[in-house]
C-alpha cells in the first residue's frame, strides 16, 4: 500500500513500454534528428500545458525547464527579487521546506539582501509592518509536516496589496488539491514533478510565470534553450518569447517523458475529482483511526478539519521512523520526518478505500505492540 505519494509517487503502468518505445522508435533511429521530428523540443511547454491544467493555469505559463526543484526555485526567487529591486528585504515562513529556506538565503547573499523568517502565525502580520520594504515572498499552500493549508487567494491578495511578488511552492501540493494559479492572481510557483504528479526518482521540475509578467520578468538562468533564436548560436541572449525565456539548457528528453506519461492519467481524473477522493480518503482514514486507536487522534499533528489540511495526515508518535520501518515489513509504505512525525499520504489516483482500512488497522498493531 503506498500511502508515501507526497515523497515519490510509483510508477504508472506501462512506463517501461513508453520508454522502450521512445528509445526504440525515436532517439535510436532518428538521433539528433528527434528533437525537430519527434516534437522533442516542444516537450517543456507541451508538458508543461498539462501540469498547468492541474494548477488553474491557462496554456503558455508552465515550462518544464529540465531542471531540479532547488534550481528552479532559485531562477524565481532571484526573477521575483529583481522585479522590486529597490526593496532589502525577502520574506519566508520559519518552517518552509528546507531547500526553500537555503535557496532563500543563497539569493539574498548574492543580491545583498536581508531574509526576513516568520512564523507562520506571524507571516501576514510581518507582510503587513514591513510590506513596503519586502522585494518577494516564498510560501507553500500545504506544511510539509503537518499538511496544514495556507489559502493561495488571500495570501497572494495580501502580497499585492504591499507590493510584494508572491513566489509559491507547490510541490506538496500540485496534483491533490486545487490551486487555481490564474485566478488567484499567482505572480511565479514552482513545483516538482516526483510527488503526486508521479514522474519518477528526480523528475524535473515546473516553472509557472503568469502571463502578465513574461515580458518583464529577469530570470537568472540564461541557457541557450530560452534564447529567442537557439540555433543561431549567438553570443547574445536575446530571451524568447513568453514562458520560453525561462528555459534553460537542453531538457532531460526521457525523464520529460516519464513524467508526460503520468500526468495522462491525472489530467483526464481532472483537479475536481482528484481533490473531491484525496478529501474522502483521508477523512475515511481518520474515522478508521478514531475507531481502531481512539488514543491516536489525540496524537494527530494535522488539522481534523479536511478544509484545513492538504493531501496527507500527520502523527506525532515516540520513535516515529520504528513506526515506519515496521509498517514497511506490513506492507504499508509511509513516512517519517523528525522528530517524531509519522506522515499518510492519499494519493488519490492509485489509493483505495479499502488500501486506507487495512492502513489504519496495520498503524492500530504496530502502536500497540510499541505501548
Amino acid at each position: 500500500m503506498h500511502l508515501n505519494g507526497n515523497s515519490l509517487g510509483p510508477p504508472h503502468t506501462g512506463l517501461l513500454r513508453e520508454l522502450e518505445r521512445v528509445v526504440d522508435r525515436q532517439w535510436a533511429p532518428r538521433q539528433v534528428q528527434a528533437w525537430f521530428a519527434e516534437g522533442w523540443l516542444d516537450l517543456p511547454r507541451t508538458v508543461g500545458d498539462a501540469i498547468g491544467e492541474l494548477l488553474g493555469a491557462g496554456p503558455g505559463q508552465v515550462v518544464v525547464a529540465g531542471e531540479t526543484t532547488s534550481t528552479t526555485l532559485f531562477n524565481a526567487l532571484v526573477a521575483a527579487c529583481r522585479l522590486r529591486g529597490d526593496r532589502p528585504l525577502l520574506l519566508i515562513e520559519a518552517d518552509a521546506f528546507p531547500t526553500d529556506l537555503y535557496i532563500a538565503q543563497s539569493v539574498a547573499r548574492l543580491l545583498g539582501l536581508r531574509v526576513l523568517v516568520e512564523s507562520s502565525a506571524g507571516f501576514d502580520s510581518a507582510l503587513e509592518t514591513h510590506g513596503s520594504r519586502i522585494a518577494a515572498a516564498i510560501v507553500a499552500p500545504v506544511d510539509f509536516r503537518t499538511g496544514e493549508l495556507r489559502e493561495i487567494g488571500p495570501t497572494t491578495d495580501r502580497c499585492h496589496a504591499a507590493g510584494v511578488v508572491s513566489v509559491w511552492d507547490l510541490s506538496h501540493a500540485a496534483g491533490v488539491l486545487r490551486i487555481d494559479l490564474d485566478d488567484n492572481r499567482v505572480d511565479l510557483a514552482v513545483g516538482c514533478g516526483y510527488k503526486y504528479l508521479g514522474g519518477g526518482p528526480g523528475a524535473p521540475a515546473y516553472l509557472y510565470v503568469a502571463e502578465r509578467l513574461q515580458a518583464t520578468v529577469d530570470l537568472p538562468l540564461s541557457g541557450w534553450h530560452g534564447h529567442a533564436k537557439p540555433f543561431d548560436m549567438s553570443p547574445d541572449f536575446v530571451p524568447a518569447d513568453g514562458v520560453d525565456r525561462a528555459r534553460t539548457g537542453t531538457p532531460p528528453l526521457l525523464s520529460l517523458v516519464a513524467l508526460h506519461h503520468a500526468l495522462g492519467p491525472l489530467t483526464r481524473a481532472g483537479i475536481e475529482t482528484l481533490s473531491r477522493r484525496n478529501r474522502s480518503l483521508s477523512d475515511f482514514f481518520l474515522a478508521c483511526v478514531e475507531e481502531r486507536s481512539p488514543h491516536l487522534i489525540g496524537r494527530l499533528a494535522s488539522p481534523g478539519d479536511v478544509d484545513r489540511r492538504g493531501g496527507h495526515v500527520a502523527f506525532d508518535v515516540p520513535d516515529a521512523a520504528k513506526v515506519e520501518h515496521e509498517l514497511a515489513q506490513r506492507g504499508v509504505l509511509i513516512d517519517s520526518r523528525p522528530p517524531d512525525l509519522i506522515r499518510i499520504a492519499f494519493a488519490p489516483l492509485y489509493v483505495s478505500h479499502v488500501q486506507v482500512w487495512h492502513a489504519a488497522r496495520e498503524l492500530a498493531h504496530v502502536l500497540e505492540r510499541s505501548r
